[in-house]
């Protein structure tokens, strides 16, 4: 029985950066053996264990023989006569092939090493295809790395490519997809993700709608960058440099969505892009099964951004219906989420990444005048009857933004969207 630090542990010690997470891989042993020794099981596809007093993952070295279509479709043999290199062939790149054992010494037969130092992402071997998962994986290694230099190797974009077209994407399970792009989303560079996906020709399959956006004009006046898809990968960058929340990056890729489906004969004008944005949002919510708390910000994003950037022409009503609409007056945090992805969408265009975004204070200026209003006091001394209190409270708070509003000095608007 032999034991290996293997994948990103050993990977991020080369590169020096700090280990997320460790990993070990035990070779010449049996499922019988790892339970004496007090390891407990978890792994039902495949033997997985738990180290008893660290709790660290030890996988039996294994190989894998591709018997049917999606991630399941494998038949594994996790003998105790597999080797170590064996084990390290079936993984899905280079620098996550790369072993060390307990003595310090590094057992690297695919050529890791080199490609870290080569900053390049390279699949093992041509087994590499029997899984389609790994399409997105490379393209989130992609985005975790590319601060670092790194690219995905010519001839793995190719193999990612006859990934797709087999079809093998479309068994993915939506709760391994939607994990794949949830990670993607806290790296540093999630918008990398989305341009291997695009590049490999998978973002039509993942996220079609916004795979949609590419070649899709828009009005040159307020969009020097014309196309839609550019625009939305700005607005991913924006949003990254302004925000490491996932929920606000999320809603930043798909806030757009319905241009791709407005009347071409209308462009590049899209008028009711937002109604026709919240119906394909409902779309990605349920094939990828998106969490609430994702796909409730992106709603809101898709539906009011246009509202955000207009908000010096709303009337008091207006702005307070927005207000509600955005539950600010329980939720405040979700205000500053959407504020982050409205201004991301504002500077995410060719020329206007530094334009200030006086929005952003103006609407938390109304918000603070309208939370203002002492309802308990007003209530209290209501000359009212009991069923007007809703429109009662209305008229008090749009009487305080509209007095916020004339003692505040006008700003620029930022133009329409």
């Amino acid at each position: 029985m032999r034991t290996y630090l293997v994948g990103g542990a050993v990977r991020d010690k080369l590169l020096g950066i700090p280990v997320r997470e460790r990993d070990w891989v035990v070779v010449g042993a049996t499922v019988e053996e790892m339970l004496r020794r007090k390891y407990v099981q978890v792994g039902k596809d495949f033997p997985v264990f738990l180290h008893p007093d660290t709790h660290e993952e030890y996988a039996l070295a294994r190989t894998e023989r591709k018997t049917g279509p999606g991630y399941k479709g494998f038949e594994v043999n996790a003998s105790p006569q597999v080797t170590l290199d064996e084990d390290l062939q079936r993984r899905d790149l280079t620098v996550n092939s790369i072993a060390l054992d307990e003595q310090g010494t590094l057992f690297d037969p695919y050529g890791g090493q080199a490609d870290i130092e080569a900053r390049v992402l390279r699949h093992v071997s041509p087994a590499f295809r029997e899984d389609p998962l790994r399409v997105l994986r490379v393209a989130r290694f992609a985005a975790r790395f590319a601060n670092f230099g790194f690219r995905v190797a010519d001839e793995t974009v190719l193999l990612m490519k006859k990934i797709v077209e087999s079809g093998e994407l479309e068994h993915l399970v939506a709760e391994r997809v939607w994990r794949e792009l949830e990670t993607a989303l806290k790296e540093q560079a999630p918008v990398v993700f989305v341009k291997v996906l695009r590049h490999c020709n998978a973002l039509k399959i993942i996220l079609p709608e916004v795979d949609n956006l590419f070649g899709v004009p828009q009005p040159e006046k307020y969009h020097p960058e014309i196309d839609t898809g550019v625009h939305t990968l700005m607005c991913v960058e924006q949003a990254t440099r302004l925000s490491d929340d996932p929920v606000v990056r999320y809603a930043t890729l798909i806030h757009d969505v319905g241009k791709g489906v407005t009347p071409e004969s209308k462009w590049p004008s899209h008028h009711g892009h937002e109604k026709f944005g919240l119906s394909l949002q409902k779309d990605i919510t349920t094939r990828l099964r998106v969490p609430n708390e994702y796909a409730q910000l992106a709603r809101l994003v898709c539906e009011y951004h246009t509202h955000m950037h207009r908000l010096r022409e709303l009337r008091p009503s207006t702005l307070l219906s927005l207000l509600e609409s955005l539950d600010g007056f329980r939720r405040p945090e979700r205000i500053q989420q959407f504020l982050l992805a409205c201004e991301a969408d504002a500077k995410g265009r060719t020329g206007l990444e530094q334009r200030p975004y006086p929005q952003k204070e103006m609407l938390m200026a109304a918000l603070r005048a309208a939370a203002a209003v002492d309802v308990g006091a007003l209530l209290k001394d209501r000359p009212k009857p009991e069923h007007d209190v809703k429109s009662f409270v209305r008229q008090k708070r749009m009487a305080a933004i509209q007095a916020q509003r004339g003692s505040a000095e006008p700003d620029a608007n930022t133009g329409e969207h």
